[in-house]
């Protein structure tokens, strides 16, 4: 298949948005938006996930590209939300129109050659006036003291030192009474978390997966790799000024434990494909709206870009990490299936991109939410370690759980 690159003028956030969030691919941080639509021009399946990932660069290789020059990611580039459950089929899409934009300067289209003029496309677009709904049902699972129950069977595992650190989600699955548009949902969640990556990518069988991830996965260049967990949570209480909750949070013994934890797993693994490693020193503040995270940046660097692992390489050695799933990753995916008896799904699943140089950018699929129809689902999750309190931990996940799904409902739940 041939696919033609062209820089154009710079095209309306808000059509690419829309269009991209209701029927395409969207991928918007604060530096550049990235969105595929025309539906999918080619599908790249992996069926064992992420445990064998091999081939889908060479398969995007096998598309012909021609036109204007472009940075990395402005080319044949393949989407998708990857599942939780790193062994579940997942599926790349190449969509059939890919527009890359960059907040400090330049716009490019890659596309079918011969498809329809793309312009028509954003300007069949309905702008989103859809506010947000009363909730028609609602059910928990588990319900806030089953999870409470299960972080307190957690911590007696961690006190025996069984294993270092354990992730904990519980899931909100209800209903409204109109159709929800996802265009109004993302256009509302990049209002409210200009920081974070806002995504919006369609899963199978009606169900799309959006939100706003905070928290950078991996991204992907030539020889370097760079990413930025984040672990340790703090609320934000409203008309509140945040500084004193942030300084507790950078003195907190329990957070600054749990993020050290996930930013050594995450260097240990690095270290044995990349030879220059480098982090912080300190974890540093990524506020949000309503909760504030200890972050810290970690960049590797291989001596030979062609030897380096490719995006999903990278996704393979790192998902989940520690701040998603636990430490040591077989015994806390493990204790995971075991107390959580609900499938995350996409979940806490990569969500991002990939291009025929092995380049990408891949997010944690956090602070999110599945819509279809009228329907939808929300998770959150907390770190659990051996100080953890399970009163605590349920009231920092509805923290969250309030948080995503304020873009939907009147109602807090």
């Amino acid at each position: 298949m041939k696919f033609v690159r062209t820089a154009i003028d710079r095209v309306a956030l808000d059509a690419l948005r829309t269009l991209a969030a209701r029927d395409g691919w969207l991928l918007e941080s604060s530096d550049v938006i990235r969105v595929g639509f025309g539906g999918s021009a080619s599908t790249i399946t992996l069926d064992e996930g992420l445990e064998h990932p091999s081939g889908v660069v060479a398969q995007l290789r096998t598309h012909e590209l021609t036109g204007d020059d472009g940075p990395p990611g402005t080319g044949i580039v393949a989407f998708s939300s990857l599942p939780f459950d790193r062994s579940a089929v997942a599926r790349l899409d190449i969509a059939r129109f890919t527009i890359t934009q960059f907040r400090a300067g330049g716009t490019w289209i890659t596309g079918v050659e011969g498809a329809r003029d793309w312009r028509a496309l954003l300007d069949e677009a309905e702008t989103p006036l859809q506010e947000t709904q009363n909730v028609r049902s609602i059910t928990y699972q588990p319900t806030p003291d089953e999870y409470a129950h299960n972080v307190a069977l957690a911590v007696e595992i961690l006190r025996r030192k069984e294993i270092d650190k354990v992730v904990l989600a519980r899931a909100v699955l209800g209903s409204v009474l109109e159709p929800l548009d996802p265009a109004a949902i993302a256009q509302r969640l990049r209002q409210r978390e200009p920081i974070c990556t806002v995504y919006s990518m369609p899963i199978g069988d009606g169900w799309r997966f959006l939100g706003a991830s905070p928290e950078l996965l991996a991204r992907r260049q030539g020889a370097t790799v760079q990413c930025h967990p984040l672990a340790g949570t703090i609320a934000l209480p409203a008309n509140a000024a945040p500084d004193d909750y942030q300084n507790w949070l950078l003195g907190s013994t329990k957070n600054l434990h749990e993020h050290a934890v996930l930013v050594d797993d995450i260097i240990n693994i690095l270290a044995d494909f990349y030879e220059d490693i480098a982090a912080d020193p300190s974890p540093s503040i990524v506020s949000l709206r309503t909760v504030a995270h200890l972050g810290t940046w970690i960049s590797g660097t291989a001596s030979d870009a062609d030897t380096a692992p490719d995006a999903l390489d990278v996704l393979r050695l790192l998902h989940p990490t520690a701040a998603v799933g636990g430490i040591p990753r077989a015994s806390a995916y493990e204790l995971i299936g075991r107390l959580e008896q609900h499938d995350r799904g996409h979940y806490a699943g990569p969500v991002g991109w990939i291009d025929a140089n092995g380049d990408g950018e891949w997010w944690v699929g956090i602070r999110g939410l599945m819509v279809r129809g009228n329907e939808f689902e929300a998770w959150a999750g907390a770190g659990i370690v051996s100080e953890s309190d399970p009163i605590a931990e349920r009231e920092e996940t509805k923290d969250k759980l309030a948080s995503v799904l304020s873009s939907v409902l009147v109602d807090r739940v």
